[in-house]
């Protein structure tokens, strides 16, 4: 127990003199692993033919860990807030790690389902635990920038594919020598995909470690040098008072900030989660045949991994200058306007076609990254992870609603290989529609009443 004292928040505050620009590379050390979520495609057929099932069957493994993201980061965030950032990052790194090994342990045995519950179920714990750990801490870091903060780390979680497509890629290729990282129809063996599932488990284990001990949170009182709370309150919609988690999910604000978040992300995933085959579709001829190569198409995905993770930093850096509810209006507003013309004239020319989805997906992107910060002017510093944590069952729900929209259209027009631009038109047209009642919700929020704010001496009870 003395050594595990060190993961004790009294024993994590910074010593005069810190420098706060070494909190964002801790976060990020987390971030960035756990974004290896986005890369789960790389392997996915080779899961397939090795466990001998449907890519619907081996695709629930995905969606567990998102629905557990979304659960984890809700029933967790009060005590993330309590017990501080190392030692929710130190839970997290050890649940996402045992996420993979008992994956592995499932594939070495054939035994699916426990690949559902360790990657599934138990990684799925880390990734929302691992996701809020650190957002507290880098508002409170830099209270004259908490845009800028948190898409630092945020950052991490969208770039995260960048790093983990091409390693995984490299490491199948290490493990079973019939196995070629640049073609796409290649399949590993079981064996590769144990080495795989075991050498990630034990290397982002030790990145996370890095991030659990270079984590600090400031010492009571402290503020940047030349930064005066004071001018907080010169903004609009940008509180100095706080709310408790249990208070804030008592306000229509939280709601009304729930289903922007819902939609903003349901319409970003109706992009990402048929990207490649989009594109492919969208550039079909009379013959059948696409005019999109196999490998553009999957260059494609990683331009758009790109903008996911470019919209994470510049679109929530750019908040703290023009504000939170004016860049929700933006994401929103163009991004109806980029999926209509999407829809209409998107067929075109690939490249409006590449720039219109480019536009969604850094929208995508800076909409989780801002919407801490504006959980933050709405609700204060004092549990705004533990909010966090709630408004992120939003982005659970997005994540079976989006594909769920895009699949069901897509479904009645025919089989995979044989659609065009006319047979997305439906399921794009729906997005501007859902994109149209997050806008109105962000139209909707005002400040938060005085009636559900804490005391002063509560929070600084907490604080201690």
């Amino acid at each position: 127990m003395g050594i595990l004292s060190v993961l004790d928040r009294e024993h994590t505050v910074a010593p005069p003199g810190y420098s706060r620009w070494l909190i964002p590379p801790a976060a990020l050390a987390v971030h960035l692993c756990i974004g290896q979520a986005y890369a789960t495609s790389v392997y996915k057929t080779s899961m397939v033919k090795h466990f001998d099932t449907s890519q619907t069957a081996v695709g629930v493994v995905f969606s567990i860990a998102i629905v557990m993201l979304g659960l984890s980061a809700a029933v967790g965030g009060t005590w993330v807030e309590r017990n501080g950032p190392r030692k929710a990052m130190f839970v997290a790194a050890c649940f996402w790690a045992s996420g993979f090994l008992v994956g592995a342990l499932g594939i070495g045995t054939g035994q699916l389902w426990l690949v559902y519950l360790g990657y599934g179920f138990i990684g799925g714990i880390g990734l929302g635990i691992g996701y809020i750990s650190p957002v507290s801490t880098l508002i409170k870091w830099f209270p004259d920038r908490p845009g800028l903060a948190t898409g630092l780390a945020i950052m991490g979680f969208g770039g995260g594919a960048l790093v983990a497509s091409p390693l995984s890629r490299q490491l199948l290729s290490l493990y079973d020598s019939g196995y070629d990282p640049d073609v796409s129809t290649s399949v590993a063996g079981g064996g590769a995909l144990v080495g795989l599932f075991l050498t990630l488990g034990i290397v982002y284990f030790a990145i996370m470690m890095f991030g659990v001990f270079n984590i600090r949170v400031p010492a009571e009182g402290w503020v940047p040098d030349g930064f005066d709370p004071a001018t907080v309150k010169q903004k609009t919609m940008v509180t100095t008072a706080n709310v408790s988690a249990a208070n804030a999910i008592k306000t229509p604000q939280f709601w009304l900030l729930w289903v922007v978040l819902f939609c903003n992300v349901t319409a970003g995933i109706g992009i990402l989660e048929q990207a490649s085959p989009m594109i492919q579709d969208f550039f079909r001829g009379d013959d059948g045949k696409s005019s999109v190569a196999v490998a553009a198409a999957a260059g494609f995905v990683g331009l758009l991994s790109i903008f996911n993770m470019g919209g994470r930093f510049g679109w929530s850096t750019t908040s703290d200058v023009i504000g939170r509810k004016p860049i929700y209006m933006m994401y929103l507003g163009v991004g109806i306007i980029a999926y209509f013309l999407l829809a209409t004239v998107g067929h075109n020319s690939t490249a409006i076609f590449v720039l219109l989805a480019a536009v969604i997906i850094s929208f995508y992107g800076g909409g989780f990254a801002t919407v801490p910060a504006y959980l933050r002017d709405l609700f204060g510093t004092y549990q705004v992870g533990a909010i966090h944590g709630r408004l992120l069952t939003a982005w659970s729900a997005a994540g079976i609603a989006g594909p769920l929209i895009i699949n069901g259209f897509l479904d009645r027009e025919g089989k995979p290989g044989t659609l065009t631009a006319e047979a997305y038109r439906p399921a794009l047209f729906t997005m501007v529609g859902v994109l149209a009642v997050g806008f109105v919700a962000n139209l909707l929020i005002r400040s938060v009443a005085d009636k559900f704010h804490e005391s002063s001496e509560t929070t600084v009870e907490a604080s201690r």
